[in-house]
């Protein structure tokens, strides 16, 4: 195997264990805000969505497993920006712990948002119906038949399409992933869970696949920084919008 190759591998994380204290969920919640918001995740994913959105009218976007809400809140803010006559954009926060749940909530009382947020595991009860449907450093927790299903529910659900951003799997951002968490967390959480949430993450060769097994034609999968990737889904009978509307 290639030394800039990482061989797959699936290993629970620390952030998944219902036992882990609270302290130490809360510790690693604020230093994944703080690695989303230097990898931009919320401005991609803002851009990805807006060409999604209707033209005029109310739109819902679900944020799926949305963990502390940072991203969630701050899409939210971006997809209010530029305000278009006839058009408001509510987005809805979803996530199986409701301690995440109760830190995102407080997150947007704390800035003023109006993003709500519900306990909710996909898993067993779906996504609720919306507009489009968003999910973040999700995937790469469940293995592929989970993946796929958890794909086919968030295209059932989603009346215009969805967008997925996770890792890439690869050696950079391996390295990318030891480093980041080094020097921007002190969580023990988020320094064991960052280089294992790379090992389990796939390559865009993979993510094509498992977009094609959940039947999401014309799927399109692109690398973005910092080694993360953009799956972007549109339903076939929703036209193309633009991406700055």
């Amino acid at each position: 195997m290639p030394f800039w190759t990482v061989a797959p591998t699936r290993t629970a994380e620390l952030m998944d264990d219902p036992a882990l204290p609270e302290a130490e969920h809360l510790r690693a919640l604020g230093g994944l805000a703080r690695i989303n918001a230097l990898s931009r995740t919320a401005s991609q994913l803002a851009a990805a969505v807006r060409p999604l959105l209707p033209a005029a009218g109310p739109a819902l976007v679900v944020d799926l497993a949305c963990g502390g809400g940072d991203v969630t809140v701050d899409l939210a803010a971006r997809l209010e920006r530029p305000r278009r006559a006839g058009r408001s954009v509510s987005v809805l926060g979803i996530d199986l712990s409701p301690r995440a749940v109760a830190r995102a909530r407080g997150l947007a009382a704390e800035r003023g948002s109006p993003t709500s947020f519900a306990v909710r595991d996909v898993t067993t009860e779906g996504c609720p119906p919306c507009d489009v449907v968003v999910s973040s450093l999700f995937l790469h927790h469940l293995d592929d038949a989970a993946a796929v299903a958890v794909l086919r529910g968030m295209a059932a659900s989603a009346r215009r399409g969805i967008v997925v951003s996770d890792l890439v799997r690869s050696g950079l951002g391996l390295a990318l992933a030891v480093a980041g968490t080094s020097v921007l967390s002190r969580s023990r959480v988020v320094h064991v869970d960052g280089p294992l949430s790379v090992r389990a993450a796939r390559t865009l060769d993979e993510y094509r696949r498992l977009a094609a097994t959940a039947g999401l034609s014309g799927a399109t999968v692109r690398r973005t920084w910092p080694e993360r990737v953009i799956l972007q889904w549109r339903r076939p009978d929703v036209p193309p919008g633009r991406a700055t509307a």
